[in-house]
C-alpha cells in the first residue's frame, strides 16, 4: 500500500486523489497537505501499561517536496520520541537530510511549536541552514515562523 505513512489503502487512496495535478503547491496549500498527512497518522492509542503513542502528529516536508509523518510515542521514562523528530527520523530512514517545513497538531487538534528538543535535533541535522525551516504555528491563520526566529543563537 503506497508508502507506508497511512493507516489503510483507503486513506492513502483519499490522500493521492486530494493532492492529485497539484505539481505547483501553492504556499499555503501546501501546510493544508501537511496538515492531512499528519492527521491521518494521529491516533492516540494506549500501547501497554506503560507506553502510549499517536496523540501528536507531525509531517515535516524535505527539500524534494516529499512528506514523511510521525507520532510521538510517550513511555514511563524517557525512552519516549516526540512526533517531530519521529517525522524527521522517518525522512533520514529514507535518505533525506534537509527539512523545509514542519508542521504539528497537539492532542486538541490544533497545531503548535516543537519542543526543545525537536527544534535542537532540526539545528544539528541542518547546522548551517536550520534558520530556514518553515514552522507553522496556527493552522487556522496560517501563522509561520522560521526556527532562525525561535532559536536565534544556538550554542554550537
Amino acid at each position: 500500500m503506497g508508502n507506508g505513512f497511512y493507516r489503510n489503502e483507503q486513506d492513502y487512496l483519499f490522500y493521492q486523489e486530494t493532492i492529485a495535478g497539484s505539481e505547483e503547491r501553492v504556499k499555503n496549500n501546501i501546510w493544508d497537505e501537511m496538515f492531512m498527512a499528519a492527521k491521518m497518522v494521529q491516533n492516540g492509542r494506549k500501547i501497554s501499561d506503560y507506553v502510549e503513542a499517536g496523540g501528536v502528529a507531525a509531517a515535516v516536508l524535505s527539500a524534494s517536496g516529499k512528506l514523511y509523518t510521525g507520532v510521538c510515542v510517550d513511555t514511563c521514562c524517557t525512552l519516549g520520541i516526540c512526533a517531530e523528530r519521529n517525522a524527521i527520523f522517518n525522512m533520514i530512514t529514507n535518505g533525506e537530510s534537509v527539512i523545509k517545513k514542519v508542521l504539528t497538531i497537539m492532542p486538541d487538534g490544533k497545531s503548535g511549536a516543537p519542543c526543545g528538543a525537536c527544534r535542537e535535533l532540526m539545528t544539528q541535522v541542518m547546522p548551517d541552514n536550520y534558520q530556514e525551516i518553515e514552522i507553522l504555528l496556527d493552522y487556522e491563520t496560517k501563522r509561520v515562523i522560521t526556527l532562525g526566529e525561535i532559536t536565534p543563537e544556538w550554542w554550537i
